[in-house]
């Protein structure tokens, strides 16, 4: 990246933030975890995490029962004042819809949570995918066609603040992504990015809109030598599964 094109003002982390977001997703996953459990999961110690657990507690963002840490209601709370859930136009029987039209292994939807893509939501018929999906595992955004989706539609200081945290090995996927950028910001596809010669699960994603902006993705995801030959199709049947989500009020 060249130094005229670095951002003049990055979006700093904060390192308290970052740890009261590790321990509310520790505890999400979880059924449950004690305090020296929440530690090791941050990888802090104990000492550093007891005064930002009993704070999270005190405000409702955790519930503690017999010296153990469950999510509280308060993230629901915020959920029911701003009206709406991470996605509102799809539901599942959309993907469910999408999957048997494109006869795919899988359809996902995909949002951003930080610097990864997490599926919400998936109709699968492959395992692998599936299992990831189910887990709420957390991909690279710069190694999913979900993942290109929902950058193309950053800011640029952040999308290129995000780009420079990556990793040398992920140096190729970030010239093709610059690469195609304003192509997927035109077509609203991202089709089929995988870097590596022998990338065995690829796939083709559209972005999902509301407010007047990106708030997730779905990808038709498969073996690319599955998906290469009928890309046309599945283009086609993303742009008009699209028109009709975003036709809903």
């Amino acid at each position: 990246m060249e130094e005229s094109e670095r951002p003049t003002h990055v979006r700093p982390r904060h390192r308290m933030i970052d740890r009261v977001a590790a321990i509310l997703e520790a505890v999400a996953r979880s059924d449950g975890l004690s305090l020296t459990e929440i530690a090791r999961k941050v990888e802090a110690p104990v000492s550093s995490v007891q005064g930002l657990v009993n704070g999270l507690v005190a405000s409702g963002y955790l519930d503690e029962r017999a010296r153990t840490y469950r999510l509280g209601v308060a993230p629901y709370f915020l959920n029911l004042l701003a009206g709406r859930g991470a996605v509102n136009r799809i539901v599942h029987d959309d993907l469910v819809e999408l999957h048997a039209e494109t006869d795919s292994t899988t359809v996902v939807l995909g949002v951003a949570v930080g610097p990864d893509v997490v599926y919400i939501d998936h109709r699968s018929t492959d395992p692998r995918t599936e299992y990831l999906a189910k887990r709420f595992f957390r991909r690279s955004l710069i190694r999913t066609s979900t993942g290109w989706v929902l950058l193309a539609d950053w800011e640029q200081r952040d999308l290129w603040a995000y780009l420079e945290t990556l990793a040398p090995d992920d140096e190729e996927r970030i010239h093709q992504f610059l690469a195609r950028l304003e192509e997927i910001r035109e077509t609203g596809v991202a089709m089929l990015p995988g870097a590596a010669e022998d990338a065995e699960i690829d796939g083709i994603s559209v972005p999902v809109w509301e407010r007047g902006r990106v708030v997730a993705a779905v990808g038709v995801v498969g073996p690319r030598e599955v998906l290469l030959p009928r890309q046309d199709e599945i283009v086609a049947a993303l742009h008009e599964h699209s028109a009709r989500w975003h036709a809903r009020d």
